[in-house]
């Protein structure tokens, strides 16, 4: 737990900190995620940073379904779902208009939500909005994910170089890749999280590579 804790808090600490320093108009730009703009990208995020305070504050299943992995199936990726997805961040959006509120928003969700998390016995277990029962650690896994790989597309949007921290890095590689990645690919974990999550294209050489190694990752949807 404490692991992906840290990861959680640094990569949540680390977006926190590049928001303060946004201008208004980057608000207004397009990003990697159509129709969002970079506003909308947020409140999506900033709701999924803070979603376990609710979660924690229900009763506790009695016991694990599914892991992290298993979190990212097709369920969560379906018309539907991806739909209500993206009109209720475009009416989050509205309701914070300028950068202090979006900075300020985002820092009282995910510090609620760790502060939730801290306050927990170990082993706790917690229930989904889409009804999966989990381990809080496997859901907190599933948060590191959103904000970090969502902190990619961020940074493609404002032109910025990728601020993935090193313990999110870790974090959302190991649950990505299944088993070592091969020697001749020479990627960090930085360049697995970009390349398994379709934030950068495979070269001729290394879709060779993969392909003859064997090498899979988590592919979101599947």
């Amino acid at each position: 737990m404490e692991t992906v804790r840290v990861a959680f808090r640094d990569e949540c600490g680390r977006l926190e900190d590049v928001l303060r320093g946004l201008d208004e108009a980057d608000l207004d730009r397009p990003t990697p995620c159509p129709p969002w703009a970079v506003r909308d990208l947020l409140a999506h995020v900033r709701t999924g940073a803070g979603r376990l305070v609710d979660m924690l504050a229900a009763p506790a299943p009695e016991r694990a379904e599914v892991d992290a992995a298993a979190y990212f199936g097709a369920a969560k990726f379906t018309p539907e779902v991806d739909g209500a997805r993206i009109d209720s961040a475009r009416h989050e959006a509205r309701e914070l208009p300028g950068v202090p509120e979006v900075a300020e928003g985002f820092a009282r969700a995910w510090r609620a939500a760790d502060a939730a998390v801290a306050a927990q016995p170990p082993g706790r277990l917690v229930r989904t909005r889409h009804g999966d029962a989990m381990t809080l650690t496997e859901f907190l896994r599933t948060r590191v994910v959103e904000v970090g790989v969502h902190g990619l597309d961020l940074a493609d949007a404002l032109d910025r170089r990728p601020w993935l921290t090193p313990t999110a890095a870790e974090v959302v590689a190991d649950l990505l890749a299944d088993g070592p990645v091969p020697d001749g690919l020479g990627w960090d974990a930085l360049t697995l999280v970009r390349k398994a999550t379709g934030r950068a294209p495979l070269t001729e050489r290394e879709r060779t590579l993969v392909e003859e190694s064997g090498f899979r990752w988590l592919s979101f949807g599947s």
